[in-house]
C-alpha cells in the first residue's frame, strides 16, 4: 500500500490506519462524531495527499481539457476552479475531477485516488492536441482545511486575505513560511475552508502549523470516516459509490456541469439522455423505519419489486436520523415517494427528500 508523507505522524497521533484506494490513510483519531461536529461548528483538518494531480500545458490544454471533460472549461480564469466530470464512449463517468486555471495555456486537475492511474490514460489516449499531460501526485501533499472558524483561525499564517476568497477560487501564497502554497476554497464538506497544495517536503511543517494555528478554535485531525458523513450531508457525490463507469452524468444529477455547447466523449448519447429523460435518477433518501441504509442494498416499492439500489448511506450526525442516496426508477424520484429499503431481508420505510440534506 502507498503511504502519504504524513502516514507516519497520522501514527504516532493514534490514528485508526485503513486501506483506502491503494493508500493506507486515516479514517479517525478521535472519533467520528467528535471530528464531524468539530467540522461543522469550528474547523478540521484532513490530510487528503492520495488524491491525485495532473499538469496540462501547452498551446492545445484547453482543447484537450474541453475534449475530455463536461463542463466548459472555457469559462476559466487563471484563479478559478471548475467542478466536471470525464465520460467514457458509452456515456458513463470515467471520473469527477476539479479543473484549476493556473495560466493561459496551463491547467492543473484534480482526480480522485482510485482512478489516478485510469484517468492519466484516459486523457493521455484522447492527446491529438498541442498539450503535454504529466502526473505530479506523487510530488504533492493536500491537506483540507475545513469549517467555518478556518478562515478566522488560518489568517495568522498567511497574507492572503482568506475571508475574502470566493468559492471555487485558489491564489498562490506564503503560508506557514512555505513559498508558493497553492490555497483554494473549494471544499468536499459543505462547511467552508480551504485546500492546502505543497510539496511533499513541505507537508510536516504545514501539519503542525495549522494544527497550532487551529488549537485555540478547537481544531481537530479528521479522517475518513468523518470526511464521507460530512459530505453525504451535503449529498456529494463519491466516485466508486454513487457514480462510476456505468453511471452518466443527467441520472447523477450532474447536468448542470454538463454543457452541450462544445464537443466532448459521449456527448450525442448523453444528450438523448438529457433530452428524453432518464430511466433512473440518484436521490436523496431519509429512513423512517429504525434502520441505517447502505451501499448496494436493494430499494424497493410498495408491492416488494425492486426499483433501485442505495449507493451512500449513513446515520447523520448533524441530523439525528439516518439518509442515503441512491438510484430509484425515474417514477419514484419525486420528493416525497415512500420507498422502502430491504436490510437484512427487512424492508423498512423511507421517503425520497431533496438534497443537500443539510
Amino acid at each position: 500500500m502507498k503511504q502519504t508523507t504524513l502516514t507516519h505522524i497520522h501514527r504516532a497521533m493514534g490514528a485508526k490506519m485503513v486501506p483506502f484506494a491503494g493508500f493506507e490513510m486515516p479514517v479517525q483519531y478521535e472519533g467520528l462524531i467528535v471530528e464531524h461536529h468539530a467540522v461543522r461548528q469550528a474547523l478540521g483538518v484532513f490530510d487528503v495527499s492520495h488524491m491525485g494531480e495532473f499538469l496540462v500545458e501547452g498551446a492545445g490544454a484547453l482543447d484537450l481539457i474541453q475534449s475530455v471533460t463536461t463542463n466548459d472549461a472555457s469559462k476559466l480564469f487563471p484563479g478559478k476552479v471548475q467542478y466536471s466530470c470525464m465520460t467514457n464512449e458509452h456515456g458513463g463517468i470515467v471520473d469527477d475531477l476539479l479543473v484549476y486555471m493556473i495560466a493561459e495555456g496551463r491547467y492543473m486537475l484534480v482526480v480522485n485516488a482510485s482512478n489516478i492511474e485510469k484517468d492519466f490514460h484516459w486523457i493521455q489516449s484522447k492527446n491529438r492536441f498541442d498539450a503535454r499531460l504529466t502526473d505530479i501526485s506523487d510530488q504533492i501533499s493536500l491537506l483540507a482545511v475545513q469549517g467555518p472558524k478556518a478562515a478566522e483561525a488560518m489568517q495568522s499564517l498567511t497574507d492572503v486575505k482568506l475571508a475574502e476568497m470566493g468559492y471555487y477560487t485558489f491564489q498562490y501564497g506564503r503560508f506557514a513560511g512555505i513559498e508558493n502554497v497553492l490555497i483554494s476554497a473549494t471544499g468536499y464538506t459543505g462547511a467552508g475552508g480551504f485546500e492546502l497544495y505543497v510539496p511533499n517536503e513541505a507537508a510536516k511543517t504545514l501539519w503542525n502549523a495549522v494544527l497550532e494555528a487551529g488549537k485555540p478554535y478547537g481544531i481537530k485531525p479528521c479522517g475518513l470516516g468523518a470526511r464521507d458523513t460530512l459530505r453525504l450531508e451535503k449529498a456529494f457525490c463519491l466516485y466508486g459509490n454513487d457514480i462510476d463507469d456505468t453511471t452518466n452524468p443527467i441520472e447523477a444529477g450532474l447536468g448542470w456541469i454538463t454543457k452541450f455547447t462544445k464537443e466532448f466523449t459521449a456527448h450525442d448519447i448523453i444528450k438523448r439522455v438529457k433530452d428524453e429523460g432518464p430511466t433512473r435518477k440518484l436521490v436523496g433518501i431519509e429512513m423512517i423505519d429504525r434502520g441505517i441504509p447502505r451501499h448496494d442494498y436493494p430499494i424497493m416499492n410498495a408491492e416488494g419489486t425492486v426499483i433501485g439500489k442505495v449507493t451512500s448511506g449513513t446515520q447523520s450526525p448533524s441530523l439525528g436520523k439516518a439518509i442515503g442516496l441512491g438510484y430509484v426508477a425515474t417514477e419514484f424520484s419525486a420528493p416525497g415517494s415512500e420507498i422502502f429499503i430491504d436490510i437484512r431481508g427487512k424492508q423498512l420505510k423511507a421517503v425520497v427528500v431533496k438534497t443537500p440534506f443539510l
